[in-house]
């Protein structure tokens, strides 16, 4: 027994709690950024119009209701909330995994 009275558990190094710390933060500025981003490029201009009498169906070429850089910051505000949920389940993950043991 001596001075080491651990149960044979091997505490992580400093090296192995800093990705814990980096990846929520990395995260959670993804969803902030694309946050932002998709504010900042918002666009409130813009009309429907009917058309009776046209035996064409309407098909507008590019057009979109939120512009390019709105699905951009979307999309990386979407791939910010996909590191969060994979680090929270990884986290779930090892508390359920020490439980058991």
């Amino acid at each position: 027994m001596g001075e080491n009275n651990t149960s044979g558990e091997e505490r992580p190094s400093k090296r192995a709690k800093l990705p814990a710390v980096v990846v929520p933060c990395l995260g959670l500025a993804a969803v902030l950024a694309g946050c932002l981003v998709a504010y900042l490029n918002r666009d409130f201009t813009g009309w429907v119009a009917y058309a009776p009498l046209s035996n064409q169906p309407f098909s507008a070429n590019g057009a979109a209701f939120i512009t390019q850089g709105t699905q951009a910051g979307l999309a990386v505000a979407g791939v910010g909330l996909l590191v969060l949920s994979f680090w929270a389940g990884m986290v779930a993950g090892r508390r359920a995994g020490s439980v058991r043991r």
